[in-house]
């Protein structure tokens, strides 16, 4: 906790305000994440609608994300990505105490896809933190904002229990829907508005956010990479629970505390790959990404092949520090080989990739189990880590 302090307040006191808003409105917004197919269950008038709608009530927000994330990244540009936080969270909110008053399960698909389509809180974020500090420390940035998404999320999801123990599950929605409506309020009143020409670092300072260095690649290349990894990883987002289940006759407890250890890998770890390619060239990261994609294939294929459940859970926890070097390295690359003034269009279609990415992950891992089995989902997602080192391998030959 020092050290993570530390390097917080290395960053000065506008990135640690943003590491706080991102960590208590991440949690907020997971503080139902777990317990919607309860809800869905009580409110669906037969089994087809609950699974439908159990579904619907997750990927929603993904696809809402996924069409209007480029559109509020471009706005950002244009009238300040510190305004598109603001806009975002009050958005967070308002969908919030909706969906708090809807008693029908299609009204609450419907308001949270559109929920998602009012978010979009973490691109202007990350944005704005390259323009407050002109570029500097990028990927180590965005490594701990990522963070603050992981573990708010994390403790997000024990809060909203704490609260569903005691109260019905409205007034999860409604404390949501406040912390995000405060949350809004600190942003506008706390965040110093950037200038127009922020400085940016100096080339020498940072390789890895030198746009059209030497051994620079293209954004397309690098979205779909990490549009590829992150498919990947989502494919047992639905089947998890039901593998541990089947397999390992794994009670709720220890779903809870494996699926926690993924996250966990992601904190520990994540600070350490963004030092280690702090001052690498880009292709330098795309080669440690093709050799994360290889070792995420080995792992996924070890855990999926195991019946002792200490050994999966001590591979979850590698896949999690593995995970560490992926997206936040690869954002940073997305952010680097940006204009200065076009962070917002850059890092909003970054995000809508992501979630669009996630939902057809989500979608291919519940398809593929439906019909192959629960036994198929660790070797479906080992395939397709060994498909994303094929690509990643394939771009750095290019970079070079």
């Amino acid at each position: 906790m020092t050290s993570a302090s530390a390097a917080l307040r290395g960053f000065g006191p506008v990135v640690g305000l943003l590491f706080g808003l991102q960590f208590v409105s991440m949690g907020a917004m997971e503080m139902s994440g777990p317990f919607w197919p309860i809800q869905i269950k009580l409110l669906s008038p037969s089994e087809g609608a609950f699974g439908l709608a159990g579904i619907g009530v997750y990927l929603g927000p993904m696809i809402g994300m996924s069409v209007t994330s480029a559109f509020w990244g471009r706005m950002g540009d244009r009238y300040g990505n510190r305004l598109m936080m603001v806009r975002a969270l009050i958005g967070l909110a308002v969908t919030q105490l909706l969906v708090a008053a809807a008693a029908d399960v299609w009204t609450i698909v419907a308001l949270r896809t559109l929920q998602g389509g009012c978010a979009g809180y973490i691109a202007p974020a990350q944005a704005y933190g390259v323009q407050i500090t002109g570029g500097m420390a990028r990927a180590r940035r965005f490594a701990w904002l990522q963070i603050a998404t992981t573990v708010g999320s994390l403790g997000g999801a024990f809060l909203g229990g704490l609260i569903l123990d005691r109260m019905p599950f409205a007034a999860v929605r409604l404390t949501a829907a406040a912390i995000c409506a405060l949350c809004a309020a600190l942003a506008w009143l706390s965040l110093p508005m950037p200038t127009r020409a922020a400085p940016v670092a100096p080339l020498h300072r940072e390789p890895v956010a030198a746009p059209g260095a030497a051994g620079a690649v293209s954004i397309p290349a690098v979205l779909i990479l990490m549009a590829m990894l992150l498919a990947s990883r989502m494919v047992l987002q639905v089947p998890f629970s039901l593998y541990m289940s089947q397999i390992f006759g794994a009670r709720h407890w220890m779903m809870g505390v494996i699926y926690g250890l993924l996250a966990c890998g992601f904190v520990v770890a994540a600070p350490f790959w963004a030092r280690l390619v702090e001052h690498r060239r880009p292709r330098d990261v795309l080669g440690a990404n093709g050799l994360i994609a290889a070792a995420c294939a080995l792992v996924t294929y070890l855990a999926g092949g195991t019946d002792s459940v200490a050994l999966f859970a001590l591979l979850y926890f590698i896949w999690g520090m593995l995970l560490g070097g992926t997206t936040p390295l690869l954002l940073a690359l997305v952010s680097a080989a940006a204009a200065h003034d076009r962070q917002g269009s850059a890092l909003g279609l970054a995000q809508a990739l992501q979630q669009g990415a996630s939902a057809s992950g989500i979608i291919a891992g519940v398809v593929a189990t439906q019909l192959y089995g629960i036994e198929a989902a660790f070797p479906l997602v080992a395939a397709l880590y060994a498909v994303s080192f094929l690509v990643a391998l394939g771009i750095w030959l290019a970079a070079r």
